[in-house]
């Protein structure tokens, strides 16, 4: 039986393709240590999981609407209102199962066959499998290290072409941790509204920031550009809840309906009981849990960054958000005779057990991803396990 084009056309996931190794070696009873998840390894806060069964005890473990209940739906305006002084109605919101499914939902809206979206690199894994599988074209602007991994509007502008219909921002970005300042991203909005390109603003970290920036959404500099810009956004990094898989989509209502209307033939609905959920985490604000997490993340980035750097053969740019460092690891797999960065990466695996995440999976093959959503014992001693095997293989 042959498949079709379209999966045919898809790359597995580098994130879960090293996990999946990961997981071997450990099954097997090797001490692995795992840097590769996107998650935090925190619990959901109990206040949140007892909002959920509170739902199920009062009964609400049936269908809900296609685009998310109306409670919901209400929490996130408001939540875009205190924040981010953006108004919205619920028309222009929909909840999703999972904030991949919302840009999943949105590109099958949006793209006909041969559009391109720009997605600057490094980027995350899925944006370029998820324009193809809705018939689009990723077009990849480079965004230099020395620009902190960000894209200019010079850059943007040179890359667009008559059949540009979109660019992907992703602000503190994964894999990099790097965020747009207010000037750069009123830039790129004045190119994009030049050239009538839709935005795609993905900001499912924007809560977790560790120095005194401030998140800017580019939605919220005009309301041309709010007209403009669709934000993807859920309550997985912020707030624990990967596996509830709730996210969701604010926009303009003519796409919103429709990724509405498409959800309604796709999913149904996202999980009543995890959208109960998702409602307690943004009406119980109040809660020090989600602000003990950020601290603790904070604190884990400046500890093992340090360690990291004093590698020989590794660079990094500190990132500013997020739960990953992006160093550049050419020099140290080089000088061990390594062909690639990714055979450096599986030789890191086999030898020392530790798992990261080849930056090729990101377009950016000098790299590689860490997670330091674990431990900080486990950091320190994934710290001590790397500088070994850069010394050895010298």
């Amino acid at each position: 039986m042959k498949l079709s084009n379209r999966v045919e056309s898809l790359t597995q996931s580098s994130t879960i393709a090293i996990s999946s190794r990961a997981n071997e070696l450990k099954a097997s009873g090797q001490d692995v240590i795992a840097l590769g998840f996107g998650e935090p390894d925190f619990n959901t806060p109990k206040y949140i999981m007892d909002a959920a069964k509170q739902a199920m005890d009062d009964g609400f473990t049936k269908y809900t609407p296609s685009g998310g209940i109306p409670e919901l739906k209400n929490a996130i305006i408001h939540k875009f209102k205190r924040d981010q002084h953006l108004t919205y109605t619920s028309n222009q919101v929909i909840v999703t199962a999972g904030a991949k499914y919302a840009l999943y939902a949105l590109f099958q809206a949006i793209l006909n066959d041969g559009d391109e979206v720009i997605i600057p690199a490094p980027y995350w894994v899925s944006y370029p499998e998820q324009v193809k599988l809705s018939g689009g074209a990723p077009i990849y602007i480079t965004a230099l290290e020395e620009n902190d991994f960000k894209i200019t509007s010079e850059q943007l502008e040179q890359a667009i072409t008559p059949k540009t219909k979109m660019l992907i921002i992703n602000s503190p970005g994964n894999p990099t941790g790097m965020m747009y300042n207010k000037d750069e991203l009123e830039q790129i909005g004045k190119v994009c509204l030049k050239h009538n390109i839709v935005i795609v603003s993905d900001e499912i970290y924007e809560q977790l920031i560790y120095t005194t920036d401030e998140h800017v959404s580019i939605a919220a500099l005009s309301e041309e550009l709010k007209n403009q810009t669709v934000i993807i956004n859920g309550v997985s990094k912020s707030h624990a809840m990967t596996g509830w898989r709730i996210g969701y989509a604010v926009g303009p209502e003519p796409i919103i309906k429709a990724m509405t209307n498409l959800a309604s033939h796709v999913t149904s609905n996202p999980t009543s009981i995890s959208q109960y959920a998702a409602l307690e985490a943004y009406e119980n604000e109040q809660d020090n849990r989600v602000t003990e997490m950020k601290e603790i993340f904070s604190e884990r980035l400046h500890v093992f960054y340090d360690l990291l750097v004093d590698i020989p053969g590794i660079t990094c740019v500190k990132p500013k958000g997020a739960f990953y460092l992006f160093p550049n690891v050419k020099e140290a797999a080089t000088a061990g005779g390594f062909q690639s960065v990714d055979e450096w990466g599986k030789a890191l695996l086999e030898e020392e057990k530790v798992a990261l995440v080849p930056g090729s999976g990101f377009g950016a093959p000098d790299y590689v991803r860490l997670s330091y959503a674990t431990s900080t014992e486990l950091l320190e001693e994934a710290a001590r396990r790397i500088k070994r095997f850069v010394v050895n293989n010298k």
